[in-house]
């Protein structure tokens, strides 16, 4: 039975720039995704000039990046790096060679809101953009597991002080379930009878308490603890909101 993807809704249309890895992958990529009437597609070269002259001359809200680029291997993340900095308000969306621990690592750490494979449809890429788009991380349980470990190898979260007291009070942990459930901070609020300001009050102190920057490592931080979303509301991804998302993994993640 063909699996049946539900689409998220949007309420204006999407302005995507996609650079694959060579000229014609990515207009290739461009054409396709520009019969979704939900996108305003941006072609650029595929090299750093053109997509950053791109992003900043059309301000795209999300782009979609190769890893490969103009036949340099792992130029995508390089790429996703300079975003980040020159247009921390932009999101970027990985394309996958491979489902490789270090892809997916290096993608997240270069400030990726989220990654795709070139083995998936579409119509689940189109889906992947929506989410990512409204604040959320795309990536699926082996992908953030992924990040767990490497997080854990680099930064172990200090889960208790020096006490043994656990560090998140219980209203912090509920706020912590629902980021990991890839709820926006309006949607945390209404669950939780909070004001948005409150919300982005909490994460901050959540933030702090944990040692980190960044909102993917709050939803890694609820997985190392088991309050894991049920992945049937995403077709196997996870989706994760802004801190999602993190500082941009700095300032996009950000507590907004």
């Amino acid at each position: 039975m063909a699996q049946v993807i539900s689409l998220p809704e949007v309420s204006e249309v999407i302005r995507v720039l996609a650079a694959d890895s060579n000229m014609m992958s990515s207009q290739l990529l461009a054409s396709a995704l520009q019969r979704d009437n939900r996108f305003y597609v941006i072609e650029a070269a595929p090299n750093a000039e053109g997509i950053i002259n791109a992003i900043t001359r059309e301000k795209p809200a999300v782009v979609v990046i190769g890893a490969e680029l103009d036949g340099n291997k792992g130029k995508g993340f390089q790429i996703a790096r300079e975003v980040r900095g020159a247009c921390p308000e932009t999101r970027v969306v990985m394309l996958l060679d491979s489902g490789e621990r270090s892809q997916v690592v290096e993608a997240f750490r270069a400030g990726a809101r989220g990654v795709f494979s070139r083995n998936g449809s579409l119509k689940l890429l189109a889906k992947c953009i929506c989410c990512v788009h409204q604040g959320q991380i795309w990536a699926n349980s082996k992908e953030l597991r992924y990040l767990l470990d490497a997080l854990g190898e680099a930064l172990p979260l200090r889960l208790t002080d020096a006490k043994g007291t656990q560090l998140l009070s219980r209203r912090e942990q509920e706020v912590v379930r629902c980021v990991a459930e890839g709820l926006s901070n309006r949607e945390i609020a209404q669950r939780l009878g909070l004001t948005e300001h409150t919300v982005k009050n909490y994460l901050f102190r959540i933030f702090d308490k944990l040692g980190v920057s960044k909102r993917v490592e709050v939803v890694l931080y609820a997985y190392s603890m088991g309050h894991v979303p049920d992945s049937g509301k995403t077709d196997g991804k996870a989706a994760v909101a802004p801190a999602r998302g993190k500082s941009t993994l700095e300032s996009s993640y950000s507590c907004d």
